[in-house]
């Protein structure tokens, strides 16, 4: 396990710790920045948090199980998505990939499954024989995954999320954006901070909802 990873889940671990001194010591533009123009959330009801990824980006695929394992102790009031950033043809064809899997109610299982098919097997993933094989142990016939993959719904999804990153102005990934209005990440406010930095804001959102 890196150092990073390790440092992520001591973290994720001590969720409870944000206070006081988290109030006083995270400011914007050395913890996390402001979105000039927020960006609208799919239920205004919840704080969104939205992580933007690559499939291809190594700190992205460390990030993930430290992500999840944040994910699975939010309650009811967060709303936790994931959102494909893209700024070359390759990273619109893993973001084909994610709302293929999305579409079809199987992104849940195969997101682990598409980060080590890049990362531990070494798959670019570029071409549709070679991301339909993923698809085929979920059992998609080829037909219904060729239907999918080439929808209108897909590539609609996918200029979506294009736009959104735009908004959001990412600088990399993983970023995570707070409620379309905060975005951090371990580049902006440190690898140690990360997890509490998004505590503080989500935090923040709720008591602005309450």
């Amino acid at each position: 396990m890196s150092k990073w990873l390790i440092v992520a889940f001591i973290s994720v671990l001590s969720l409870g710790s944000v206070g006081t001194m988290a109030q006083e010591q995270f400011v914007e533009g050395q913890h996390y920045e402001v979105i000039k123009k927020p960006v609208r959330t799919s239920n205004p009801d919840k704080v969104e948090v939205t992580e933007v990824f690559w499939y291809g980006c190594p700190h992205c695929n460390r990030f993930r199980p430290v992500f999840e394992q944040w994910k699975q102790q939010q309650d009811d009031t967060v709303n936790v998505v994931h959102s494909p950033a893209m700024w070359n043809k390759g990273m619109v064809v893993h973001a084909r990939i994610f709302y293929t899997a999305k579409t079809l109610g199987k992104d849940k299982a195969m997101h682990k499954e598409i980060f080590d098919a890049m990362h531990i097997k070494r798959k670019r993933l570029l071409r549709e024989g070679e991301i339909y094989t993923l698809f085929e142990k979920h059992g998609v016939s080829k037909e219904k995954f060729n239907k999918v993959f080439s929808s209108f719904g897909v590539n609609s999804q996918v200029q979506q999320a294009e736009s959104r990153a735009r908004s959001y102005g990412i600088t990399g990934t993983p970023e995570i954006i707070v409620n379309g209005k905060y975005r951090t990440s371990g580049r902006i406010a440190g690898n140690a901070n990360v997890f509490d930095v998004i505590n503080f804001l989500v935090k923040k959102e709720k008591d602005a909802k309450s």
